[in-house]
């Protein structure tokens, strides 16, 4: 969060929770930041009627009274955008956390203002333009190697054009020394320094839409083969309590083969953000070998914390992701969950007093979630020498009681692509990742189908067809057995019972503690559905040739099939075609049956 020079001007006349309502505001604009009250708290005004201003504070306002102070700003919400983001964990208006408990200790007190970067510290700048060139907004004018995987990239702010006058020689600098000079077209000189601040509610802008036709591969197999998501494209996680949304996102921060990971933990559980916390600084990135905190920006906001900071925080998060895009990364942000973004939506509007919608949530709802998910994509940036670069958006939903015909989850599915959608059922039964395979659905997969056959193997559209396939007609038959019991079944719609088996035990489920299992290559995912599908083409013909089903489903390699998904992944491609050899040698005489033609 930025910090900015105040005047005070207002005067508190109503408190209601986090709304506060203040006179003598004439002068002010909307969404402008506004300190309230003797403790300066941070605060942001959402209405204006005629002198009177409508504020949601951002922190606690218990203890506020009628009559104090309210101080202008005469800027709205910002985030400071430069070196020093990567490894940081701020809260949702962009304080570090990690500083604000030096500060105040575990107990943290209100109107605490501390800038988001670190004004101190040390940079070392490496120049790679000279003076005299033209530049415009986006162009690069330095790197700083802000971590061992990122290098931090100096651009123009997307607003400023001209003819560089100056510009820094390689050294150490802060972040509020002088980068460059620009002199404008209209002769006006504009000094840059190693940041600058951007309105969180405004999108940054970018040169044009790419289509979405590489995939974001999270080494997950229900993703990455059944549901996969485009790089720059948006998916949607809802479930209801305990089906494992957290665990989920937890995933594909982790493994997804983004650049740069933006994790904001929405009005979540505070165990768990501690989790997130103390989790990930000792996770090794499986691209790299270093800390996967290398690449990672987090931002915390848990349940206790004031809820108007909830809306805060998921446009703090989308606004470093456009920064870090901007730069040329793909960048992957996590929201978990904009249920509870909502729902604090849902509290402010209450107290605001505005007509409520469906299910009391306010009017505009939808529009604030499509605004959000719009600022996703896969785009090429502003600049001189425009780059290719994406942000993809997952949000959780937490369906009260996992009902997907609430307002949140359908106004979600109206704007997102692809549908994961987390069975209470499947979660019962300890099938995790608890995804339902056939109610979760993919619309870039006409897009991404070329990518499959030409970067891992020809016959993968073709096996992720059969396999689905078989899995829709496991749960027709499945809908039988329940009424009839499995017995009454011909031997071959059994074999299609024992295969789909097969298929969500030994290839849909996947162990997220497990130090080989937590990721699967497209690679691996290949060949593992492929050696599957494999022998239920086997298991067929021996069928044909007179062997038993039963027989076929009890021999030894069925038991090897289901522990090759933890077979290092340097060995996969060895093991697994000797494993579909013998499958495919296999005869009726491994069954104690004579060989029939």
């Amino acid at each position: 969060m930025t910090t900015a020079e105040t005047e005070q001007i207002g005067v508190i006349e109503r408190i209601a929770g986090p709304v506060v309502q203040a006179s003598n505001m004439l002068g002010a604009k909307l969404y402008d930041v506004a300190r309230v009250g003797e403790e300066k708290l941070v605060g942001e005004i959402i209405r204006l009627t005629e002198d009177i201003a409508t504020i949601q504070v951002y922190e606690s306002t218990e203890g506020l009274t009628p009559g104090e102070p309210v101080f202008l700003t005469h800027a709205p919400l910002s985030v400071e955008l430069g070196p020093g983001l990567i490894r940081q964990i701020f809260d949702g208006i962009q304080r570090p956390l990690p500083v604000l408990r030096e500060e105040a200790g575990d107990f943290i007190s209100r109107g605490i203002e501390i800038p988001g970067l670190d004004h101190k510290k040390l940079w070392d700048f490496s120049p790679i333009i000279k003076e005299e060139e033209k530049v415009v907004g986006g162009d690069i004018l330095g790197e700083i190697p802000e971590t061992p995987t990122v290098d931090f990239k100096l651009m123009v702010p997307p607003n400023i054009q001209g003819k560089l006058e100056f510009i820094a020689k390689r050294g150490d600098y802060t972040i509020d020394d002088l980068a460059a000079t620009v002199v404008t077209p209209e002769g006006k000189k504009v000094d840059l320094k190693f940041y600058h601040e951007w309105p969180v509610r405004q999108p940054r802008p970018f040169h044009s839409r790419l289509p979405s036709n590489v995939p974001l591969i999270t080494g997950q197999r229900i993703f990455d083969t059944f549901a996969p998501i485009a790089k720059g494209g948006t998916g949607a996680i809802p479930g209801g309590f305990g089906t494992g949304k957290t665990v989920s996102q937890h995933q594909l921060a982790k493994w997804s083969d983004a650049k740069i990971v933006v994790y904001v933990g929405c009005g979540e559980r505070g165990n768990e953000m501690t989790d997130v916390l103390q989790e990930f600084p000792r996770l090794v990135d499986p691209y790299t070998g270093g800390p996967l905190m290398d690449r990672t920006v987090l931002i915390a906001n848990t349940s206790n914390m004031p809820v108007a900071a909830r809306e805060a925080s998921v446009y703090t998060g989308i606004t470093l992701a456009e920064f870090f895009r901007d730069m040329g990364y793909d960048v992957a942000m996590m929201a978990d969950s904009t249920s509870r973004w909502a729902e604090a939506m849902r509290e402010i509007s209450g107290r605001l007093e505005e007509m409520p919608g469906e299910e009391s949530f306010p009017a505009y709802l939808a529009s604030r979630i499509a605004q959000y998910y719009e600022r996703a994509g896969r785009i090429m940036t502003i600049g001189s020498k425009p780059r290719e670069a994406s942000i993809t958006v997952v949000g959780a939903v937490s369906p009260p009681g996992g009902d997907f015909s609430e307002p949140v989850t359908q106004n979600t599915l109206r704007i997102v692509k692809v549908f994961w959608a987390l069975s209470k059922d499947l979660a019962s039964r300890r099938h995790f990742p608890a995804i339902d395979y056939l109610l979760s659905y993919t619309l870039y997969w006409s897009d991404l189908e070329k990518y499959y056959a030409e970067n891992v193997d020809q016959e993968f559209p073709q096996l992720r067809a059969e396999a689905l396939a078989l899995l829709q007609k496991d749960k027709e038959l499945q809908d039988i057995v329940a009424l009839v019991g499995p017995d009454a079944l011909p031997p071959s719609e059994k074999i299609v019972l024992e295969t789909s088996r097969m298929l969500k035990e030994d290839f849909l489920q996947q162990n997220a503690y497990h130090e080989t299992d937590s990721f699967c290559g497209l690679q691996k995912q290949y060949l593992m559905l492929k050696t599957i599908l494999r022998y239920y083409n086997k298991a067929s013909d021996l069928y044909r040739r007179g062997s038993n089903v039963v027989d076929i489903f009890n021999h030894d390699i069925v038991t090897r099939i289901a522990r090759m998904k933890y077979i290092e992944r340097s060995e996969i491609e060895t093991s697994l075609n000797e494993l579909m050899k013998e499958i495919d040698g296999l005869s009726q005489r491994d069954f104690g049956a004579e060989e029939t033609v």
